[in-house]
């Protein structure tokens, strides 16, 4: 199928774009921009006047719960809601149920992702079996499998010997691996920062080394063997000194934050609303100023979702027995282009933190996504077409998504998706 997106500006952070131009698309790939490829006959056009055209979002941090937790989301619903969020790549951590240890698993989970064919997914292997800490699993098969990095999801390895047993065997295979720094010992059964408002609120916190020194231990073993790390989910200030402190060091590290942290403070938690039981927890103000100013400079290369779906039944609870996570594949976006207005940052180089940045990094873990995120002449045609001037309020009823707890109920967010297309095909339009 031939289409041509015209009058649209066209925003492509990896190749430096940001004009006022037509797309021309045929046989799944880009086949130009501005002028017509010779004989181009478009089967649709589809009028981008006033409206932005994107590389499709890339989310490094997406649970779909599929398989094992079909009754707080599906492959096919949450992938739906990743479409309506403008996200045609997404990246599954391992912590599903059987956890992704096994090659049979993620080959079995590939298929029925290909069965749907909607959103490019790319799978994380379990860096040890059942996430236990114990054992490392055989992360070459796993990588012939399909998997494109190797992670613990939210779980803590206890052994830091196992730790560096994992790193070496990832250096001589020239694996990635993805990590989220937590001391489980000084993180303990806490569920809020540790701070002034825990202590109000009665909450056992979470204190900052939790993550410093998890993050100390990660970055000394790095040197050790030179293994490539991608950090998950940085939430403090002096954490993310530590990060750019190893960057400056010339350590090979990325690091990425969830939207969520990039918006909201512990104070948020009012009277504890369990909507805002986040793992990392939301911490102070001084720390989520830290976060915005290491996105604007690039220490943090990538703005995630972090997507974790839960049921009603695991957030009507008090809030320490409430289980963390949020929805938002469909808010990535709309709390992208709000952190753009507020910080009063370029357009191009905010939606570089959800487009080139995290493409750049999937692209380094793996050659199957050497295009993620990007619009260039001959790369598949993962679009999506956005209406910067239109704004939503977020509801219950807003949301594809099986689940429909989120910290921003209630808020009016800028930016709506139009539309969104994977290899040339439109996966999903807004009606109406």
């Amino acid at each position: 199928m031939k289409l041509q997106i015209k009058n649209g500006r066209v925003i492509d952070p990896a190749n430096g774009v940001d004009r006022v131009a037509d797309v021309f698309v045929s046989d799944g790939v880009i086949a130009a921009f501005g002028a017509a490829p010779a004989g181009f006959k478009a089967d649709r056009v589809i009028d981008a006047t006033d409206k932005l055209v994107l590389p499709g979002l890339v989310d490094l941090a997406a649970r779909l719960r599929e398989p094992g937790f079909e009754y707080r989301g599906t492959l096919e619903s949450e992938m739906r809601a990743a479409l309506a969020g403008g996200i045609t790549s997404l990246v599954l951590p391992p912590d599903t149920d059987p956890t992704l240890d096994e090659p049979g698993l993620v080959e079995m989970l590939k298929h029925r992702a290909r069965q749907l064919d909607q959103v490019n997914l790319y799978p994380l292997g379990a860096m040890t079996v059942g996430l236990k800490g114990e054992v490392i699993t055989e992360m070459a098969e796993l990588s012939e499998a399909g998997c494109v990095a190797f992670s613990q999801a939210d779980a803590p390895i206890v052994d830091t010997n196992v730790l560096l047993r994992a790193m070496q065997y990832a250096r001589t295979f020239d694996f990635m691996l993805w990590l989220r720094a937590q001391d489980p010992w000084l993180s303990g059964s806490g569920v809020a920062a540790s701070g002034a408002y825990a202590s109000r609120l009665g909450l056992p916190g979470i204190p900052v080394q939790a993550e410093t020194v998890a993050l100390n231990t990660l970055f000394d073993l790095q040197r050790t063997c030179g293994v490539r790390l991608h950090i998950c989910r940085v939430s403090s200030a002096a954490g993310i000194e530590l990060v750019r402190a190893a960057k400056r060091e010339g350590l090979p590290v990325t690091c990425d934050v969830s939207a969520n942290h990039v918006h909201l403070t512990d104070v948020d938690i009012g009277y504890y609303d369990s909507n805002f039981r986040l793992d990392p927890p939301l911490r102070g103000q001084r720390d989520r100023e830290a976060i915005r100013a290491a996105l604007a400079d690039g220490t943090i290369d990538v703005v995630c979702s972090d997507h974790t779906p839960v049921d009603d039944d695991g957030k009507m609870l008090p809030f320490a027995e409430a289980e963390p996570g949020a929805t938002g594949l469909e808010l990535l976006l709309s709390l992208t282009l709000k952190w753009a207005t507020e910080a009063k940052v370029a357009l191009p180089e905010a939606l570089a933190r959800v487009t080139s940045g995290p493409g750049r990094v999937l692209a380094d873990a793996s050659s199957q996504a050497a295009c993620a995120g990007q619009i260039g002449v001959g790369a598949p045609a993962d679009l999506c077409v956005v209406d910067p001037k239109a704004f939503w309020q977020v509801n219950r009823d807003s949301f594809l998504s099986q689940s429909q707890h989120t910290p921003f109920l209630g808020m009016e967010l800028p930016g709506r998706v139009c539309l969104t297309m994977v290899r040339g095909q439109v996966a999903w339009e807004l009606v109406g």
